[in-house]
């Protein structure tokens, strides 16, 4: 088995998962603008890797006889990242995703800490390959942002 710690972080990284899920495809759908297309686009390509990522953790957690939260148990985190008032700020978007990044990043290193300290492989190899991933769109956003910077100057 594995420790209470893992299950805790497994069931919150599934939350944070399926609220980017949600948020990605709000975004995607709302920004407006030629420029917000490469985003927009961005955004709607990763609303399956995000999903995917929350069928790996809540399978694993299935796996570990835990279910995974259903939306009662849902609380929004992601204040950054909701859809702006304006739907050309497409810059705060980038912002948003960015933050949530850095959120999950941190989230998926705690939790391979956590599975290597309680002898879970399993979960710590799932976390490797989602961190790999949130690392990836991260760096993809940074790019996003220095483009839209020069625009904002």
């Amino acid at each position: 088995m594995t420790s209470e710690d893992v299950t805790d972080t497994l069931k919150q990284a599934y939350m944070d998962e399926i609220e980017t899920v949600m948020n990605y495809l709000t975004n995607s759908i709302v920004l407006d603008g030629v420029s917000a297309e490469e985003v927009k686009e961005s955004l709607h390509e990763d609303i399956q890797e995000e999903l995917s990522h929350a069928e790996m953790l809540g399978e694993r957690l299935k796996q570990l006889d835990e279910q995974p939260p259903g939306s009662a148990e849902f609380k929004p985190s992601q204040e950054t990242l909701q859809p702006p008032e304006d739907t050309t700020d497409v810059y705060s978007v980038i912002d948003g995703v960015l933050d949530a990044e850095e959120d999950a990043i941190e989230t998926y290193r705690t939790l391979i800490k956590q599975a290597e300290e309680a002898g879970d492989p399993v979960t710590e190899d799932i976390g490797v390959t989602i961190l790999a991933d949130e690392e990836a769109h991260r760096t993809e956003f940074r790019g996003f942002k220095k483009e839209y910077k020069g625009d904002r100057a």
